[in-house]
């Protein structure tokens, strides 16, 4: 066990990705390293590093603890937020998993990101993203009225509002996170990309099924609006301040309002380069030229 270790020197990783036991989990051998040479480094926020971090023996635990410390209130008490996360992440391991894909997927399209340590403190888009995944288990158990709590506090706390009801995938990037709204019934898939004011909504008072499916991979730019019960496809991409209210084809770049296509095929995964350009054809009318 990693905290069998806790009494010796572990060198900085390079690439985060230090490898020590076929039992442990890279992401969080990683994260335990930069967060020991952070609170050497920084002794203001050695304490903060070690109640979050370094005191716990997996993601798991530790995540239990910076969740419940984010979203406690006088309503609803840190150990009581930390006790059904801490249920969640037993009953169900792939939330975990999901966890880790995710912080992983920060590190590597963010450019900003220097390490493990930035999104697992201080990034609310992470920080939102895992909520959900707890207040999406209470949903799935019965627990509605928790759900929707949690759901109150995310969108209080990290200005990021999602329905519990709402299915995400893993390795998903929300980057910074501010004004993020996904509809009950929308569905985002694996290693999608979105950024701030991307919304995922509906377009009337029907209810049912009336909100987008989002493919694998996606890009969804900055302000994106994507509404009805529609389908944006496999590594499709949506240009920032869109309004999608037709499907989206794979492999395809809508921009514009309302959206347009305007390049088939796009990049060909632009949820992980995060490349938000257009095709070249977009540019070369007269009203683009600059």
């Amino acid at each position: 066990m990693l905290a069998s270790r806790l009494g010796r020197e572990i060198p900085m990783p390079k690439h985060l990705e230090v490898v020590t036991s076929d039992t442990e989990t890279p992401v969080w051998v990683a994260l335990r390293n930069q967060a020991e040479h952070a609170a050497k480094a920084e002794p203001a926020l050695a304490s903060l590093l070690n109640a979050v971090i370094l005191s716990h023996d997996n993601l798991a635990d530790a995540l239990t603890f910076q969740l419940a410390r984010k979203l406690g209130d006088q309503e609803m008490r840190a150990m009581t937020a930390r006790e059904f996360a801490a249920d969640a992440f037993e009953d169900d391991l792939s939330i975990v998993e999901a966890a880790e894909a995710d912080l992983k997927a920060v590190f590597e399209r963010d450019p900003a990101c220097k390490g493990y340590v930035q999104p697992f403190l201080f990034f609310k888009g992470f920080l939102a993203l895992q909520t959900h995944r707890v207040s999406h288990w209470l949903w799935n158990q019965g627990r509605e009225t928790l759900a929707f709590y949690l759901q109150s506090r995310s969108s209080e706390v990290f200005q990021v509002d999602i329905n519990p009801a709402a299915k995400i995938g893993k390795g998903v990037f929300i980057d910074h996170g501010t004004g993020i709204v996904i509809g009950e019934t929308a569905v985002v898939g694996d290693d999608v990309s979105m950024l701030h004011g991307v919304t995922l909504g509906g377009t009337g008072a029907e209810r049912g099924d009336r909100h987008p499916k989002i493919g694998k991979g996606v890009l969804l730019g900055a302000g994106a609006k994507v509404l009805g019960n529609i389908t944006v496809g496999d590594y499709a991409k949506v240009a920032s301040g869109s309004v999608v209210l037709r499907p989206v084809p794979a492999h395809c770049t809508a921009a514009g309002v309302p959206a347009r296509l305007v390049n088939c095929p796009t990049c060909e995964e632009p949820a992980k380069t995060m490349d938000h350009t257009l095709a070249e054809a977009v540019y070369s009318t007269s009203s683009y030229e600059i």
